[in-house]
């Protein structure tokens, strides 16, 4: 496939106490009257996360027309799993209500921090969300420690089906802990529990990539088609692509995905956290740049499959 980068879309602008920089992990939601809400997590000065959306022209995402005012979803209470950041990961409709999966971060002593999928409700459209729970629909198992956060889920055939990352170690390079995790397969009978079975979709390989994640999973001429994020010790992230028949086994295609770091500019030395969308005849691919996403984010459009 070939994509043609359009450039950045959004990036705070820094007045905001709430949002000072970044627009992480761009998750579009495409609204009846033609536009897509982007949530994104906004940081502020300590880097701690909130969700707010960006709304842009669906015709032309270059074309932003709202930004939050304020967060669409904020902070936990101290001591919950989000106190220290929540991130936005995937939106569904159901039941004329919106749903985000949202990874909440929580510092640690020994490790860095921990990272598992929360689940927040929306009846206004996504200006505003209040948890299902207090506590992670993605909480930690005995093979999941660490991390557990779901990306891409889809109602199919009376089941959710649901691709997330999961982990349980940290490694140690040059004395900077490096997160462990790859992306999983496992289904869902209502959306708002996962079992702790699974299957690994696409691991990481070699002893360069530490890991895989940010799994955003859509159909497309009669296969599953995997947008993704590898990271490797050597250099930063670089989006990555994976197809499959099933939505279980998958082949990793890497060299297939069709986009590149810039050689200079705002996405020139990382590319991270895709998500992939149609409007009409055409297919967008947002992400995030630089040090994750701190300048904010782009899109891509679709030239060939």
């Amino acid at each position: 496939m070939r994509w043609r980068k359009q450039g950045m879309v959004y990036g705070p602008d820094g007045r905001s106490e709430w949002a000072r920089h970044t627009a992480l992990q761009p998750t579009p939601l495409l609204t009846p009257d033609g536009r897509f809400r982007v949530f994104v997590g906004m940081r502020d000065e300590r880097g701690v996360s909130r969700v707010g959306f960006v709304d842009v022209d669906a015709a032309n995402p270059s074309r932003v027309l709202r930004v939050s005012g304020r967060p669409a979803l904020d902070v936990g209470t101290p001591g919950a799993f989000d106190e220290n950041g929540v991130v936005p990961c995937a939106v569904v409709e159901r039941d004329g209500r919106l749903y985000l999966y949202y990874a909440g971060y929580q510092l640690g002593r020994k490790v860095r921090f921990y990272v598992f999928g929360g689940l927040a409700v929306s009846d206004d459209g996504g200006e505003t969300f209040r948890r299902h729970a207090r506590v992670p629909v993605c909480d930690r198992t005995d093979r999941e420690l660490l991390f557990r956060v779901i990306h891409s889920i889809m109602r199919e055939g009376g089941r959710w089906r649901v691709w997330y990352g999961g982990g349980s170690e940290f490694t140690t390079e040059r004395g900077y802990q490096l997160p462990n995790y790859n992306i999983r397969y496992t289904e869902s009978a209502d959306g708002f529990s996962l079992p702790e079975d699974y299957a690994v979709c696409v691991d990481t390989g070699g002893e360069d990539e530490y890991r895989v994640g940010r799994p955003y999973v859509i159909r497309h001429g009669g296969l599953y088609k995997m947008f993704y994020s590898a990271g490797t010790k050597s250099r930063g992230y670089r989006l990555a692509y994976a197809e499959s028949e099933d939505g279980v086994r998958w082949e990793r295609r890497d060299a297939h995905v069709g986009i590149d770091v810039s050689e200079s500019g705002w996405d020139s030395e990382m590319q991270a956290y895709p998500s992939v969308v149609a409007y009409g005849d055409r297919v967008y691919l947002f992400y995030n740049g630089n040090d994750y996403g701190r300048e904010g984010f782009g899109y891509a459009v679709l030239e060939r499959w």
